[in-house]
């Protein structure tokens, strides 16, 4: 059994590859619903899970399990499971559940482990488009066998925005920064859930806003964007991926993001 108490390179390094293959089968176990289409129902908070979530958590959970028997886990569908300190992974097992059910392609399973309330290692899978990312703490954000680094451009009205779920966005105090920095930037993409993110790893856009989610929407994205080069705060200019909100960077940008936002303590 291996220790929670010991994350040392070798030990994030497989923790990275875990992540990865974790969110690969969950993601497999998905697409066999996606092809045939699936029905959905509401949770309590009014969210679609559908049985591709439910699947799609069980290969999750079996893949973790089998790497690391002894870590803890807080998944969306089935909530805590074993020990939550120090260790535990962090799963979204199909994030962007409307995405998947109008047969688009932003969706794809999140897996993060955190330590210590430190997230160190992650991981995301975009099967429809056959992109898989994950990163460590210190081994870098990776795609296959490329490494990813979050684009140089400092100039706002050269940058591309990404944003999230729009009438989310839209409902905060800060929905006049929002739109402000939509107008003036060069291009504006309302792609939502982590494939939005995943904008910022690739250097496509330089900047990512989300609000109105949760832990396991955030955890993976924000060790990814570190450990691609970029930065990761909440609306407010905090860095934790546990408030709900989230602004992901190429660091750049990121102190006009927060002025313009007008949250930041």
């Amino acid at each position: 059994m291996q220790s929670a108490d010991s994350l040392g390179p070798a030990l994030l390094e497989r923790a990275m590859e875990a992540a990865a293959a974790a969110a690969a089968a969950g993601a497999e176990a998905a697409l066999a619903f996606f092809e045939r289409g699936v029905a959905a129902e509401r949770k309590p908070d009014a969210s679609p899970v559908t049985p591709a979530d439910r699947a799609a958590e069980a290969m999750i959970l079996k893949t973790l399990r089998a790497a690391f028997a002894d870590f803890g886990v807080l998944s969306e569908e089935t909530g805590a499971l074993g020990p939550q300190f120090p260790t535990r992974w962090i799963v979204d097992p199909l994030d962007g559940t409307r995405a998947f059910l109008r047969r688009g392609w932003s969706w794809g399973p999140l897996v993060a482990l955190e330590h210590r309330g430190e997230i160190v290692a992650g991981a995301m899978h975009l099967p429809v488009l056959g992109r898989s990312y994950r990163a460590a703490r210190g081994l870098g954000c990776h795609r296959g066998g490329a490494r990813l680094r979050v684009s140089e451009q400092g100039r706002w009205p050269e940058a591309t925005l990404s944003l999230g779920v729009l009438n989310r966005l839209l409902e905060l105090p800060c929905a006049a920064g929002i739109l402000d920095l939509a107008r003036s930037a060069d291009s504006t993409r309302a792609i939502g859930d982590g494939a939005g993110a995943a904008q910022v790893l690739e250097g496509a856009a330089e900047a990512w806003i989300e609000a109105g989610v949760k832990l396991w929407d955030l955890a993976a994205p924000m060790v990814l964007v570190e450990e691609a080069g970029g930065r990761f705060t909440d609306l407010h200019g905090v860095r934790t991926p546990g408030s709900g909100s989230a602004v992901a960077s190429n660091g750049r940008v990121h102190a006009h993001i927060l002025y313009t936002l007008g949250l930041a303590r």
